[in-house]
């Protein structure tokens, strides 16, 4: 998968949210994207993932345009900002019913999806017993588990310990390593210097290439 933003700007209100932006990512990376907030990292992941429109310029991916060829990349897995989940519902349940929406992955690959974030498939809490690490990691799950060509992770990595942040970031690099397009948010420079293949710094809307 080759996803290129050409010129992209994006205005809301009058205010100016993306200035310009021109990127090319690859399958088989990981891409970081650092800066304070609001400087304009989940704008340019909801505009990847078709969630908003550029208000002038483009997105391609393998050279179709999105909004115009299809609505949403067709392989995609998205974390931005909270995942909302049914409260009343075990974590397993709610991603089975996630999972029904495409019909691509069945009871195996949601298991494996929670074992990999650290949770327990056969745990029977309901999700508005869940702690805020426990959230954050279903939230993950809910985006791999179908083993997407993209995959957006916006901050991934809040309300986690140290093992449970060491535990993602390995799994961000599996994810990687299978081939996956991965472009992660993250306002920590230490944790993305040591996960991201390729770092873009974000100010104003603005997005600039990181030596490294």
């Amino acid at each position: 998968m080759v996803i290129e933003v050409k010129n992209a700007t994006k205005k809301i209100k009058g205010a100016l949210i993306l200035d310009r932006v021109d990127l090319t990512f690859e399958s088989g990376v990981i891409y970081g994207l650092q800066g304070p907030n609001g400087s304009g990292k989940t704008m340019l992941m909801r505009l990847v993932s078709g969630l908003i429109r550029p208000t002038e310029g483009k997105v391609l991916i393998d050279g179709k345009e999105l909004g115009r060829d299809f609505d949403f990349p067709p392989s995609m897995g998205l974390f931005i900002e909270n995942p909302a989940f049914l409260p009343g519902y075990t974590g397993k349940r709610n991603l089975e019913l996630l999972a029904e929406l495409q019909g691509r992955v069945g009871n195996e690959e949601i298991c494996k999806a929670i074992q990999d974030v650290g949770l327990d498939p056969e745990d029977r809490r309901k999700y508005r017993k869940y702690s805020l690490g426990m959230k954050q990691r279903l939230g993950i799950a809910a985006a791999i588990m179908e083993k997407p060509e993209l995959l957006l992770l916006d901050e991934p990595t809040n309300a986690l310990d140290e093992g449970g942040i060491e535990e993602i970031c390995a799994l961000i690099r599996r994810e990687r390593d299978r081939g996956a397009l991965v472009i992660v948010s993250c306002h920590d420079r230490e944790l993305l210097e040591n996960l991201a293949d390729e770092i873009y710094t974000v100010a104003e809307g603005r997005v600039e290439r990181r030596a490294q």
